[in-house]
């Protein structure tokens, strides 16, 4: 059971301070104390085995995560930054008639069907203290195959689906992770992901209890803030995603000595650029280690090592993961072929909440899950990404991946960001057209890069068209959502 992960650490190192958010700080001893008091609120409020989850990266999070556990429910992380009635729909589907949220989503919350619960207003402090003088509930009966988290999708491509995390899922996910990338104990994070978001979850709660380690939490991302928590806490591990360093690499206040701490940064939730890559290194010294996963695989696939990281891949898969490239007609390639990623493994999900359809369509009888994802491994076993199986372009029967377009563009010094998406054409089938994202102050125009590109790519690859924008349109956790790029044309 996934609890068993806090009550571990609680055993083991019941005076560490496992998670600060600058209003609370929780010890080991009191984290597992306040999971009991959440717990026994959860067991009262609600008969329903489903409970809501709806708040920022914080010391409460994790106490109200274990406390669902606790009560022997499941956990579902409502995404606040999705619109209200998306929102709503995820409680309907989910069946939740109890959500544990703090007074600051009042106005957003307030419409959803269920219950609200503002643990902020509660008098916690009062309560462990009385909570010290009870016996433990007990754990609740279950098996490693029980769901212990329905995480939606963000729903940037359709309706948001519930991914099934088991506790399985999670434990396994977080352990074998460590392993690969071979993370001591006693780490310092910095947790400014949304929890709502298996790369936060997995990363910046479960991962950290598993080694006993510290989280400095932030419910929001700051970039200044977050250079200023990184000094002044000797932070040593940190997770973001590229759009996150990004803003971090901007902040002209920011010193190379802050982040002497910093022993591990990894990338993930989107591809990672060379020259991102590049310019964090340069100017801080810390270079950013990439990890693939997704949703459905709790998250991590795939990761960078600092003992084997090889700049433009993902590394290589995690340890008990199987990865294989599939063509169209489902046979295995070999290394240095573009096909579809297949995944297999503890980490893969039971299945999407009630949509049986759905999962039959990704998840075969032998366990192989399908990303969408296109990839290639060389010869060494290091998995690129290569592409999404459904924004492959078709120009004159030639097959495309946008991400490659992309990857060109981004190599010009004046551009931050890019996105291509197809559209279609009489002659060709498709055209890649391209939306820029310029660095503040540059003045380059498509042309230029239309040009700049023509030196790098097939010339059925370069965009006929560049369109220059202040800002792309990205969905909860920064990715640029394309099907929003089409509204734009």
């Amino acid at each position: 059971m996934l609890l068993d992960t806090l009550l571990a650490a609680n055993r083991e190192s019941p005076d560490t301070l496992a998670v600060d958010d600058g209003r609370l700080e929780l010890t080991y001893r009191r984290l597992t104390l306040l999971a009991r008091v959440m717990a026994r609120l959860v067991r009262r409020e609600t008969a329903v085995d489903r409970v809501g989850i709806m708040l920022p990266a914080s010391a409460v999070f994790p106490a109200s995560l274990f406390g669902v556990l606790w009560a022997g429910k499941i956990a579902v992380p409502l995404n606040f930054l999705l619109n209200p009635e998306t929102v709503a729909g995820v409680v309907r589907d989910s069946g939740i008639d109890l959500i544990l949220t703090i007074r600051h989503f009042e106005e957003f919350a307030g419409g959803l069907p269920a219950r609200l619960l503002f643990v902020d207003e509660l008098p916690l402090k009062r309560r462990v203290l009385m909570e010290m003088a009870r016996s433990a509930p007990p754990v609740p009966d279950g098996g490693p195959h029980d769901t212990a988290v329905l995480l939606y999708t963000s729903g940037t491509t359709a309706e948001p689906k519930g991914v099934q995390l088991t506790h399985q899922n999670l434990q396994s996910n977080g352990a074998d992770t460590i392993h690969s990338l071979k993370i001591p104990p006693s780490q310092r994070f910095l947790n400014f992901l949304p929890p709502f978001h298996v790369y936060g979850l997995t990363g910046n709660v479960i991962i950290p209890i598993m080694l006993k380690s510290t989280v400095y939490a932030m419910p929001r991302f700051s970039p200044i803030s977050v250079v200023k928590k990184i000094a002044e806490k000797r932070i040593s591990m940190m997770l973001a995603i590229p759009s996150m360093y990004a803003a971090i690499l901007k902040t002209k206040s920011a010193r190379r000595e802050q982040f002497e701490s910093i022993d591990l940064a990894v990338s993930g939730g989107e591809p990672l650029s060379a020259k991102l890559r590049a310019g964090f290194e340069e100017r801080f010294g810390v270079r950013l280690y990439e990890g693939y996963g997704l949703s459905e695989t709790s998250p991590i696939i795939a990761a960078s090592a600092t003992e084997a990281d090889r700049p433009g891949t993902v590394g290589k898969p995690i340890r008990n993961v199987e990865v294989k490239l599939v063509d169209d007609d489902g046979r295995e390639i070999g290394q240095g072929a573009d096909g579809e990623i297949l995944v297999r493994g503890p980490g893969v999900m039971k299945g999407y909440y009630n949509k049986p359809e759905e999962t039959a369509a990704v998840l075969d009888a032998d366990g192989w899950f399908k990303t969408g994802d296109i990839g290639r491994f060389d010869a060494d076993g290091y998995l690129s990404i290569t592409g999404r199986a459904k924004e492959m372009l078709i120009i004159g029967g030639e097959n495309v991946y946008p991400r490659e377009i992309e990857a060109a563009i981004e190599q010009h010094e004046d551009v931050v960001q890019a996105a291509v998406i197809g559209v279609p054409d009489e002659s060709r089938g498709e055209i890649p057209v391209a939306f820029v994202l310029r660095r503040d102050g540059a003045e380059v125009d498509g042309s230029e890069i239309r040009q700049f590109v023509k030196r790098l790519l097939a010339g059925f690859k370069v965009p006929k068209k560049v369109i220059i924008r202040d800002e792309l349109p990205t969905g909860p956790t920064g990715k640029i959502l394309k099907r929003k790029l089409h509204e734009l044309l």
